[in-house]
């Protein structure tokens, strides 16, 4: 572990927080601003039915999850989490390019996500190295790493939303190629910030103990990407069934102009932006008075907040009678739906980095990416349904959705806190 810089210059964390927050930062520009345009695209250029793009969307943003596994290994054992940032990010631009071609549509999106295999893992693994252990600020390192995703994915629809919509699909997925560029800039001139990799392991060499030391962490591990998988398959149709509803059930017009539509893919990123201090300053207050609630039960209350944001979505489509949602009660489930991602997400996170064995840190991040890749297969499936059933219905099952993921989080409450180090240090004369 290095020491924490003299001069931070975010939030008061080191200066490496800064590059792997910026580099986060344009990579979820290109992810977020091709993701604002491959539902409208498959459906509206490519002319693919509804459940067939939908099933496309779910199964893409499922690949790009399960190769972070294979890619958190190989960063692990053969490559260092560096180079694998840079190979990763190489190979992602090469695929958002091939996007501005028809032909090499399928091919482009098979290539993002091999690159976002090494990518993903390698970049956040990097935080706890910049802190001592026991530094109070790790915790919150992941919240504003998570803030680096929003800003990216604020910029993006309204960037890459606006030139697919006004000038043409692909100039949208070029600019996302561009993005991916600069942040594989700012990766390789920042690395200086950066504290040096552990030596690498050969799987040969590691302890043939490994599995009995961590056998308790690991399986906590497994029953929270189970329960996140639950939650995804609601969360994730933000992207995809919301955006349908956003073009065919919300009235966008403000006076005599009309709201494009990939621009609503913003208001999620920007009140991550506007919640985010407020938010920690609260969590932060409450750990100094002793009252910090444990990652279960954050990650529970953040469903269950999500579950209230669909449900208003089915008592918008249940009272409406078939007309179009006034464009503000958009913006408000937005915002239910941004304070329940911030409870779970950035916490899911912070919880598989900060018990990850020593020199496992890759893999081990990998392992949340499987969560969203199982959780986005499933949200696929689930968005199939939204054409043969009413709207108002399909809301009421994503909040049903969201409710059975916060019961499962609930009842991980006291496994979790038993082999969390840093809740174990800092509340062990509050617990009874």
């Amino acid at each position: 572990m290095t020491d924490t810089g003299p001069e931070p210059t975010w939030f008061g964390q080191p200066r490496g927080l800064t590059v792997l927050f910026l580099t986060n930062m344009w990579e979820q520009f290109s992810y977020y601003g091709m993701r604002a345009l491959l539902v409208y695209y498959m459906t509206k250029q490519l002319l693919l039915g509804q459940g067939h793009s939908s099933f496309i969307y779910g199964a893409y943003t499922a690949c790009a999850y399960f190769t972070p596994i294979i890619g958190g290994v190989i960063a692990d054992r053969l490559l260092g989490k560096r180079r694998a940032v840079i190979i990763g990010a190489s190979i992602m631009a090469a695929g958002h390019f091939m996007m501005t071609f028809e032909a090499l549509f399928y091919a482009g999106l098979i290539t993002i996500a091999l690159g976002n295999g090494l990518f993903l893992p390698s970049l956040p693994s990097q935080i706890n190295d910049l802190y001592k252990a026991g530094d109070p600020r790790r915790g919150w390192a992941y919240n504003v790493y998570y803030v680096g995703v929003n800003i990216g994915g604020f910029l993006a629809p309204l960037i890459c939303g606006t030139l697919g919509e006004v000038y043409g699909w692909h100039y949208g997925f070029g600019a996302a190629g561009i993005g991916m560029l600069i942040g594989l800039i700012i990766y390789v001139k920042g690395q200086r910030y950066l504290p040096p990799e552990a030596p690498r392991v050969p799987t040969e060499d590691l302890p043939a103990t490994r599995w009995a030391d961590h056998k308790r962490v690991f399986l906590v591990l497994l029953a929270i990407a189970l329960s996140v998988t639950v939650f995804r398959g609601a969360y994730e149709q933000v992207g995809n069934t919301v955006a349908l509803w956003a073009d065919t059930g919300v009235d966008r017009s403000m006076g005599s102009v009309s709201i494009p539509m990939t621009w609503f893919q913003s208001l999620n990123p920007l009140m991550v932006m506007l919640m985010t201090p407020p938010l920690l300053a609260y969590w932060r207050r409450r750990a100094d008075a002793g009252r910090d609630t444990s990652p279960a039960r954050r990650m529970a209350l953040g469903a269950m907040i999500v579950a209230a944001a669909y449900l208003l979505l089915a008592l918008i489509e249940w009272t409406g009678g078939g007309a179009r949602a006034d464009w503000l009660w958009f913006v408000l489930f937005f915002a239910i739906f941004t304070l329940g991602e911030l409870f779970i997400l950035p916490t899911g996170l912070g919880l598989f980095a900060r018990l990850a064995p020593p020199r496992l840190g890759a893999t081990t991040v990998a392992a949340w990416y499987l969560a969203i890749f199982s959780g986005s297969l499933s949200a696929g499936l689930v968005g199939m349904l939204w054409s043969r059933t009413g709207h108002a219905s399909f809301f009421a099952l994503l909040a049903m959705i969201a409710v059975a993921a916060a019961a499962l989080l609930r009842a991980l409450d006291r496994p979790v806190r038993s082999v969390d180090p840093t809740w174990i240090a800092t509340n062990r004369n509050a617990e009874s």
